[in-house]
């Protein structure tokens, strides 16, 4: 039997629990863990904290009628057998824990030739079933930006600079200037 026929069933799941207990960095997506060694090069570091200020500035500028905060490769537990560990997220909403229990409302993926597969097919298609709002993909090599609003339950691309991230809280964002 080739390795192509073996049934994904076949393959060992994993939980919270068990990914609890790892070393180092993972991804767990539908019970298969994903390393995330080694840690984004350079560049992809330098346009990550370029996004982050863009959205932080965006965020500050709109003062206390937006309660919602950026972070950086925060643990979102989908469900147990699902840890995911966005590049950068918006999240709107309260939470006590270091980990999110609940979809951020956008999400920035920074693709690179390791991720690119899994950010535009698994990603997309988790982020896009668990009611991510906006899902932003950034390719840093191409200087090139694709936007997806879930519209009826489905992304659809878009060419927006606003993003309505809650009924009191829409934010502009320039994404070209990253790339200046």
């Amino acid at each position: 039997m080739n390795r192509a026929s073996i049934p994904v069933n076949w393959l060992p799941q994993y939980n919270y629990k068990d990914y609890e207990k790892w070393e180092g960095d993972w991804e767990l997506i539908h019970g298969i863990p994903f390393s995330m060694s080694p840690s984004p090069k350079r560049k992809h570091q330098l346009y990550g904290r370029r996004f982050m200020r863009l959205m932080e500035d965006a965020l500050l500028s709109k003062g206390s009628s937006c309660t919602c905060e950026v972070y950086y490769e925060l643990d979102w537990i989908v469900d147990e057998n699902t840890i995911v560990r966005p590049d950068i997220m918006i999240v709107c909403g309260e939470f006590e824990e270091d980990f999110l229990r609940f979809p951020p409302t956008l999400i920035l993926e920074i693709g690179s030739d390791r991720t690119r597969l899994k950010d535009r097919n698994i990603k997309f298609t988790l982020y896009q079933s668990n009611g991510v709002k906006y899902y932003v993909m950034a390719d840093i090599e191409k200087n090139n930006i694709e936007i997806f609003m879930l519209k009826d339950n489905y992304y659809q691309e878009v060419n927006t600079t606003s993003f309505q991230l809650t009924a009191s809280c829409t934010i502009e964002l320039n994404l070209e200037t990253i790339w200046q």
